[in-house]
């Protein structure tokens, strides 16, 4: 479980500002030292290294080890890219209002995580299957997976809302680092069946503290298991910063397991477009396991019934808005004449066509039978879910307005 600070959620108390500043110092001056503790245990030659393809001036810069996997990307792939980071974003703020509307209960936006969905997501191929959280919609974009699906489950109105095996795409999976174990199963059959495909599994930086983690970290190592580990990085698992969590850069966690990790700049879509490549190159030919740390910024809040305010600083949000994954491209495209005004007209106008057609389809939602929230929890029944069935049918059969046959529940198997 991932627990929020309750330091985070304690109101500060009002205090003289001498002594507020010296408690300040006294704190400051312990995390550098323990800083510096943890920089001399880790040893020499630790830093991180952030493999980066586009400044965040939308530069290129050379990559040896990487420039190989975008080799072949063409002009008209970067716009598709950028396409598909616009919309995504788009399909994310309308849901984000609807939820405000009281249309969904929930939502978890992925803003400033654009570049690591959509990097990653172009890199699979369609015979990969792919373990998401609840926050990869740029990804589900990617494996065709209509964006009005996702919303179902947020307004209640179904389990998931998608056919897992019509994309290789599983259902959304709440439970912080369970989906991790799913794929590194999934990938050791794989491996068992002889094909060679590849699996993803994401993961937020929060997760990394889940026994779940360690364990399907322990399982892809020692079984050789075809399985790349995203982590996206977005800086706070609800109100926690990563550096309270662990000791060392994230990446550098697989080195334990016995399998590579990488640091790649989250907000730069051509860099994780190409490790990730490399990751599931690696996965295919049987070089097993890796780890991916996407460095990014979750820039709004951790889902729509969050206050990011009451723990992080606005001077943060504003740094990474400078390191802003679209318009680090969109300056790219320009700089190379790769695309004009024509272009980006058109597709702002194409993704105000996609926010409509989300409001449309979220409100005209079907309210599922009551007694459907029963259906597809055992293939061959279950006796408890039967007698819970039974007396839910019982309970709704006690309203006047009930229909004459909901005492039986339906069909018992």
């Amino acid at each position: 479980m991932t627990v929020e600070s309750t330091a985070a959620r304690t109101p500060r108390r009002a205090g003289s500002g001498a002594k507020r500043a010296s408690a300040s110092a006294k704190s400051a001056s312990a995390s550098a030292k323990k800083s510096a503790s943890a920089k001399k245990a880790a040893g020499p030659g630790t830093e991180p290294e952030l493999v980066q393809l586009l400044t965040p001036e939308g530069e290129r810069v050379e990559n040896p080890a990487y420039d190989k996997y975008v080799a072949d990307v063409t002009p008209e792939d970067l716009r598709a890219l950028y396409r598909d980071m616009v919309m995504t974003r788009r399909f994310d703020a309308e849901a984000v209002t609807l939820q405000r509307q009281g249309e969904l209960g929930l939502w978890p936006s992925l803003l400033g995580q654009e570049a690591a969905q959509v990097g990653s997501g172009r890199a699979t191929r369609d015979d990969d299957y792919v373990f998401p959280t609840y926050r990869e919609h740029g990804v589900a974009w990617c494996r065709g997976v209509d964006p009005t699906l996702l919303l179902g489950m947020f307004r209640g109105v179904n389990h998931g809302g998608w056919d897992p095996n019509s994309n290789n795409f599983h259902l959304y999976t709440i439970v912080i680092g369970s989906q991790t174990l799913h794929a590194t199963g999934y990938a050791m059959g794989v491996a068992k069946d002889g094909a060679d495909g590849a699996v993803v599994a994401y993961l937020g930086d929060g997760a990394t503290s889940q026994g779940d983690v360690a364990e399907a970290f322990t399982f892809s190592a020692v079984y050789n298991a075809p399985v790349v580990f995203f982590c996206q990085n977005n800086q706070w698992a609800i109100s926690e910063p990563t550096e309270k969590q662990s000791r060392v850069p994230l990446y550098q966690r697989a080195q334990g397991y016995g399998f590579p990790g990488v640091r790649v700049d989250g907000n730069d879509v051509l860099a994780c477009l190409a490790v990730s490549k490399w990751a599931l190159e690696r996965a295919r030919t049987g070089e097993g396991p890796s780890l991916i740390e996407a460095f990014t910024y979750r820039m709004g809040a951790h889902t729509t019934s969050d206050d990011p305010t009451r723990y992080r600083r606005d001077e943060e949000r504003e740094a990474w808005e400078a390191k802003d994954p679209i318009k680090r491209l969109r300056a790219y495209l320009e700089a190379g004449g790769h695309a004009d005004e024509a272009f980006f007209a058109e597709l702002d106008a194409e993704s105000e066509t996609l926010g409509k057609r989300v409001r449309d389809v979220v409100r005209s939602m079907p309210d599922p039978e009551p007694m459907s929230i029963f259906e597809n929890i055992y293939a061959d029944g279950h006796a408890l879910v039967d007698e819970e069935r039974a007396g839910f049918a019982a309970y709704q059969a006690s309203f006047a307005d009930a229909p004459a046959d909901a005492v039986t529940g339906g069909e018992v198997k």
